[in-house]
């Protein structure tokens, strides 16, 4: 019997945190999920969402507080769904997100004794995103650029968002007053009809370069190379100005076509003394700052003296792939965006670096050919997308029989889920490290490593 109704009112203590950085509370024995409480704080709040094993719950009044409670810097924190975390203390929230991961490998991995160390933060957790998603819809009947509130599809506007660059915030003003001058209709996900869907705005910390991406419902664009020049004569900084051509009625973001209205197809930035150019589709990690430090952990656990055969599985533009080469007799990256391995290849040339072999192809595809190849690796390091790996990937890892495997992971859920199988395939997990990547947020990138038994 479900122990609370819709609507009801209810005070109680909160006693530890959601995946998503909630509040979790017990009531009755059963789990009430309150997103903006903290632990040990009690609360009044009122069930908004009801579900057979637990229900969500919304803040209405803070009883009694906790000292990690601070207050947010941004404005429309509460509104916006793009932070989760910024009322709580920022050093509260490295412990957070470490006990999350030690949580996920302990409840979905069943691994045990595994050392989880500090997560390390950073020391302006403001302004580190290198890339922003705006939504473009309508606000009081005017065109504008936002972020969705969190759980809907409801616009919030934004002028200054603090975990982005002053110059995005800059660039994405001017691009929304070009739009409305140039009256750019905007695009209506019901209907299908309208023209601008999205704009993409990637920046280079180290270079200063900029990236914009107009998505546009179609290829019929006429204005976009006089818009184009427009906007880029007012920021020096713009290196690219992107159409992407996105006629799909679903969530995707992007879609497969991308023409250059203005300058460049991509913009570069310097990690580590490297060089990388990145492009509209490709991906590249968000927080530069925080990139180094874990490219150097992840440098650290494959513990590499220029011997070893190295498998780069889930390459992107090959920034950890080069990092890799440093130190490798041979690296082979394998990556599943064709625009991205181009970019890559690129980046291989623009560095010097000719000890690396990157694959087009799906990895759950493409490993098992290598390995059917008599290719012995060494070493592998993984960083694969949010979904984690297919149980085949990890399976032809075993099969090939590398020593050491480094896992780099955005998700700890699935990280957790695949150092089980890895645990079962043979290998023993010897050491987790959490880095912030996304402060204010509930999300934690970690470094594994793992060593064959």
């Amino acid at each position: 019997m479900v122990p609370v109704n819709l609507g009801q009112e209810i005070e109680t203590i909160i006693e530890s945190y959601g995946h998503e950085g909630e509040g979790v509370a017990r009531f009755q024995d059963f789990a009430l999920f309150i997103p903006g409480a903290l632990k040990g704080e009690t609360v009044k709040a009122k069930v908004a969402e009801v579900k057979k094993n637990y229900a969500r719950a919304k803040v209405l009044q803070v009883l009694n507080t906790v000292p990690e409670r601070v207050k947010p810097s941004c404005p429309i924190y509460a509104l916006c769904g793009g932070c989760q975390l910024q009322h709580l203390d920022y050093r509260a929230q490295l412990e957070l997100k470490r006990q999350r991961v030690i949580d996920a490998v302990e409840r979905i991995g069943g691994l045990k004794d595994v050392t989880v160390h500090t997560t390390i933060g950073m020391k302006d957790p403001w302004r580190y995103r290198n890339k922003v998603q705006y939504p473009v819809g309508l606000y009081k009947d005017r065109l504008a650029l936002g972020f969705y509130r969190q759980g809907t599809h409801c616009l919030v506007p934004v002028s200054d968002c603090l975990i982005q660059p002053l110059i995005t915030n800059k660039v994405a003003a001017k691009v929304r007053e070009l739009a409305i001058e140039y009256r750019l209709p905007v695009y209506n996900e019901k209907t299908g009809k309208g023209v601008l869907r999205h704009v993409l705005i990637k920046t280079a910390y180290l270079t200063g370069e900029v990236m914009v991406v107009l998505v546009i419902n179609g290829d019929y664009f006429p204005a976009g190379p006089r818009f184009a020049r427009d906007l880029a004569a007012v920021f020096p900084q713009i290196k690219s100005i992107v159409q992407n051509i996105n006629r799909s009625r679903g969530n995707v973001i992007l879609g497969d076509t991308n023409q250059v209205l203005w300058g460049s197809d991509g913009i570069v930035e310097k990690v580590g003394g490297l060089s990388f150019k990145f492009s509209a589709g490709s991906f590249f990690q968000v927080n530069p700052v925080q990139t180094q430090t874990l490219y150097g952990k992840a440098m650290d656990y494959a513990d590499l003296s220029w011997r070893e055969l190295v498998l780069d599985a889930y390459a992107g533009v090959g920034s950890l792939t080069l990092f890799l080469a440093k130190k490798a007799k041979q690296v082979y990256g394998i990556e599943v965006s064709p625009q991205a391995v181009a970019n890559a290849k690129e980046n291989a040339v623009l560095n010097g670096i000719d000890n690396v072999r990157f694959i087009t192809g799906a990895v759950e595809r493409e490993l098992p050919k290598l390995v059917a190849g008599q290719l012995v690796f060494d070493v592998a390091v993984l960083d694969p997308p949010r979904s984690g790996c297919e149980e085949r990937v990890l399976k032809s890892l075993a099969q090939n029989m590398i020593k050491r495997i480094v896992y780099v992971s955005c998700n700890p859920s699935t990280m957790a889920r695949d150092l089980k199988i890895l645990d079962e395939l043979g290998y023993r997990t010897e050491e987790i490290q959490p880095v912030d990547m996304f402060p204010h947020t509930y999300h934690v990138e970690c470094v594994a490593r793992v060593e064959r038994r």
